[in-house]
């Protein structure tokens, strides 16, 4: 492993963090302007990352979305995780906000997502590709902002998909019920202990192109052309 893949790989591990904490947050925040005081009495509202880390999701998973397509003879995977789910009482929610709080809150991380994106979309145009006569820590900063650029969208695009258990299906729920259509939401809570099982069949199958990759791409086009 050479020194740019020692810095790489760096700047893409603090650009998860940065991603998946500030989303789980965005989560809680939300909820607690809607009279939720579950995260911030538990103490998930900071940005401690300590707190945040989930031992399968923040750590295994990116392992593995990243280096198993590099065993596999790829130059390298994409990073892809999540933070530990910061805990709502939707029920609160609800009762001070409506079923369009509740639909505020599941998109909450998602919204954060897509700002970190374009907001490193701005910066990235602005610098220039860095040469060998280019400061370590000018090579590191493009780098760092490249990855999270692309970790940001990721995640976007992950979680509006209608996975049980992630953003995108807790949107469609709520907006569901909000107009009495209850089998769309049984049927995504009862589908939700499922929801990983599908995220691998995803990962490790051609389904990954148009579900993934190609909404990927389109939204990376979107940003920086």
């Amino acid at each position: 492993m050479g020194f740019i893949d020692l810095i790489e790989i760096t700047a893409a591990i603090i650009a998860l963090l940065i991603a998946i904490i500030g989303h789980e947050i965005m989560h809680g925040w939300v909820a607690y302007k809607y009279g939720d005081m579950t995260a911030k009495n538990s103490g998930r509202l900071s940005i401690n990352p300590l707190i945040h880390i989930d031992p399968f999701g923040s750590i295994l998973v990116p392992l593995m979305t990243y280096f198993i397509p590099m065993l596999m003879g790829a130059d390298s995977g994409f990073l892809f995780g999540w933070a530990k789910p910061v805990p709502i009482h939707t029920n609160t929610v609800i009762r001070n906000g409506g079923y369009n709080a509740a639909m505020q809150v599941s998109l909450a991380g998602i919204v954060y997502n897509l700002f970190l994106a374009t907001f490193s979309s701005v910066i990235l145009l602005s610098m220039s590709q860095p040469t060998e006569a280019d400061s370590i820590v000018y090579v590191f900063g493009y780098i760092f902002i490249l990855k999270l650029l692309l970790i940001n969208v990721i995640l976007a695009v992950f979680n509006l998909l209608p996975i049980p258990g992630f953003d995108g299906a807790h949107f469609i729920s709520y907006f569901t019920l909000k107009y009495k259509i209850y089998a769309v939401a049984e049927f995504f809570t009862k589908a939700e202990p499922y929801g990983m099982i599908v995220i691998i069949i995803i990962l490790v199958t051609p389904l990954k192109i148009p579900l993934v990759m190609w909404p990927i791409q389109t939204v990376l086009n979107l940003l920086v052309g």
